[in-house]
């Protein structure tokens, strides 16, 4: 008990550091047993994933950065800890993609994102340039069928001036406003480090929460 008589958080908070390559997978059948807890990392080719993974963890070559969107197509895991993992998903949204690659995609992220029973949160990656495409949207539709929180990070947020910037984060917020506290966001660079804390916190209550996710019924169950 702390000295205010409220009880004392005991968790440890999540060393980002230790964050080492686990597998990879081609679909979800292939993943890690579904135990423990983990976050997953999508967005479009170019919304700087890799980049945040890699700022996040502090090491630049921990998640692949590729100069030719679209070609990784494996789902990437990286342990944390015994019972935590970080989830690096294949970018979408790419035109050069083959459409059958986009559909079988598009049925592999529906059902991990509303099945996966040790998934605990999205951090869903944008543009600050470009957010809000209609696959960015098509994701938080699948997240929130299940009950999935979504974490918004309007990524490459030094490429704008701290106003528009801030313009387009409360024009993000607004447009989410129908998810309530299911959907929230936030600005990001990875190359000077803005808005880092912020995205840790939100891992951090993410990954040391115990309690089980019970998703509602998955429209692919109907």
């Amino acid at each position: 008990m702390t000295t205010d008589g409220h009880p004392e958080n005991t968790l440890q908070r999540v060393d980002f550091r230790a964050a080492t390559f686990l597998q990879s997978a081609s679909q979800i059948s292939n993943a890690p047993a579904d135990q423990g807890s983990e976050v997953a990392f999508a967005g479009r080719s170019n919304a700087g994933k890799s980049s945040a993974i890699n700022t996040l963890t502090g090491n630049r070559k921990l998640a692949r950065t590729s100069r030719t969107p679209g070609r990784t197509q494996l789902i990437n895991f990286f342990s944390l800890s015994d019972n935590q993992r970080l989830v690096d998903l294949p970018g979408y949204g790419y035109a050069k993609v083959p459409l059958k690659l986009k559909k079988e995609w598009n049925r592999h992220m529906a059902s991990y994102l509303q099945r996966r029973e040790s998934l605990r949160g999205l951090i869903l990656l944008m543009d600050i340039r470009h957010p809000l495409t209609d696959a960015d949207e098509q994701m938080i539709g699948w997240a929130a069928a299940a009950q999935m929180p979504v974490h918004v990070l309007l990524t490459k947020a030094d490429k704008l001036k701290r106003g528009p910037a801030k313009s387009t984060l409360l024009g993000v917020q607004a447009r989410l406003l129908e998810f309530g506290d299911l959907v929230t966001a936030q600005c990001f660079s990875s190359l000077k480090g803005d808005g880092l804390p912020e995205l840790r916190t939100q891992l951090n209550t993410w990954l040391t929460d115990t309690s089980v996710l019970e998703p509602e019924a998955s429209p692919l169950d109907q």
